[in-house]
């Protein structure tokens, strides 16, 4: 296995929000004159432990699609690790979360599996980054490379897309881990005030908000049959007639062809009410708790519920996938018959993820309710994807999700996420009353307009790399 590997971008003008921007697109316009003007010569470096499956993977694509749209030489690099580096970087994620994860240490045994693991990226990212070159490193995986590509001369930036909004002891032990990796970072990037920790030096600190690619195949605009056509195609509903395709990000056309992997009786029907979470199998986003809440709370008695998430075999920097996947069957398996019969879990391909992406956007699409009743939460992507796309929301008051979701105006924000009571209230609600739910998802698509798509996070970023090239006259080293 390659110590690190270079992922392929594929390049998008964001012209292609002028109109969905309007005004607006003029701050796109000066930063893309800002980067033609500071960034030539150099090359921007992310680096990050996979290209598939997650938020940031996702991110990434169609961030640094429009980047390299915009004439900026951006690369993209996973690294590698063996089963002990991503057993540790689990625990530090769930820990930075606030919860203990497997239990384990991060003491000076976990150190040295950490720092092994990094060795051979470190050697190969040295060879490959440049003098007066920008690396921007990715959550706790990627932080111990932090000293070594530092020292070449080039500005690194620390992306944390984690974190807790009440810091508990399990999250400063997680702190205390990795703070000494970064003492030499150039800048912190975090989602939300919130999530900065104590003693970073605050001239280095800058908050950037995740968002979303309007024209993505998670995202684009699908007509009714055609996501009818893919859901049939994936095994989860009717067969409709239609074809089953999107637009790659590359504007070509492609088709859904593969399959999913079901624990179901039969498709959900057409016409059914249809509760969805889309989420990877993680115990942070709670999954067996939305199938309680589904069976022992909900009262509508026709609706389905669906938990989808990837392939546990094609994620590789989560090793907790595919027992939290074992955890999730048992709990439906031990459903009453009528309640599992409406109970749906699907596994999506990763072969290709712009198929995997064209699959969530018809589920988000059919759906009549979207559910994040995330028990932690960085900040929820699949949020703003289904706010996009004018759907209701019930979803946990944690982390970024509160800072996407006005309560009972572009969404409906349960304070406790352990209640599941006020979850099933909260779904009811909204199944019961269909123009409030209209109502709601039309404000939910206008504030993601407004707030979380991708050309507001590019613009972001220019200003970012302008101060850092500004704090020493644009100089290589």
């Amino acid at each position: 296995m390659n110590a690190v590997t270079q992922v392929p971008v594929a390049s998008a003008s964001p012209e292609r929000f002028r109109e969905l921007l309007g005004g607006d697109f003029t701050q796109v316009e000066n930063a893309i004159q800002a980067a033609g003007r500071l960034l030539s010569g150099r090359v921007i470096w992310h680096v990050n432990s996979t290209a598939r499956g997650g938020g940031v993977a996702e991110m990434l694509q169609s961030l640094l699609s429009y980047a390299r749209g915009s004439g900026v030489d951006v690369r993209w690099m996973t690294i590698a690790g063996d089963q002990e580096f991503f057993r540790v970087t689990k625990r530090i994620h769930n820990n930075l979360h606030g919860a203990p994860g497997d239990g384990g240490n991060l003491g000076r045994t976990e150190h040295k599996s950490y720092q092994r693991a990094l060795m051979e990226a470190a050697a190969e990212l040295t060879r490959l980054v440049r003098d007066g070159d920008l690396v921007y490193l990715h959550d706790p995986q990627t932080a111990g490379l932090t000293p070594h590509i530092r020292s070449r001369e080039v500005r690194v930036v620390w992306r944390c897309h984690v974190g807790l909004d009440r810091p508990n002891e399990l999250a400063r032990r997680a702190w205390g881990f990795l703070r000494p990796y970064l003492e030499e970072a150039d800048a912190y990037v975090f989602s939300r005030p919130a999530f900065v920790w104590d003693g970073l030096d605050q001239e280095k600190l800058w908050l950037v908000a995740p968002s979303i690619d309007a024209f993505s195949p998670k995202n684009q605009d699908l007509d009714p049959d055609v996501v009818r056509a893919i859901l049939a195609k994936v095994g989860l509903g009717e067969d409709g007639g239609s074809t089953p395709v999107f637009l790659r990000y590359d504007g070509s056309p492609a088709r859904v062809n593969r399959h999913a992997e079901f624990d179901q009786d039969a498709p959900i029907p057409w016409r059914a009410p249809l509760l969805t979470q889309v989420s990877r199998w993680d115990r942070l986003k709670d999954p067996i708790g939305v199938i309680r809440c589904f069976a022992e709370h909900c009262k509508h008695p026709v609706a389905h519920l669906l938990l989808a998430g990837p392939s546990v075999a094609d994620v590789a920097d989560d090793p907790e996938g595919a027992e939290v996947l074992a955890a999730v069957r048992s709990q439906r398996d031990g459903l009453p018959a009528e309640v599992k019969a409406r109970t749906h879990l699907a596994c999506l391909p990763m072969d290709d993820i712009q198929e995997n992406a064209a699959m969530v956007n018809a589920i988000q699409r059919r759906s009549d309710v979207i559910v994040q009743k995330s028990l932690a939460e960085g900040f929820g992507l699949t949020v703003a994807e289904a706010m996009w796309k004018a759907k209701p929301v019930v979803a946990s008051r944690i982390g970024g999700i509160q800072d996407q979701i006005v309560d009972d105006e572009s969404g409906v924000l349960v304070d406790d996420p352990a209640d599941l009571a006020e979850a099933g209230r909260a779904i009811d609600s909204l199944l019961a009353d269909p123009v409030r739910a209209e109502a709601i998802g039309a404000a939910a698509r206008e504030r993601v307009r407004e707030q979380f798509l991708g050309t507001r996070h590019l613009v972001q970023y220019m200003q970012l790399i302008e101060r850092m090239l500004d704090r020493d006259g644009g100089r290589s080293g």
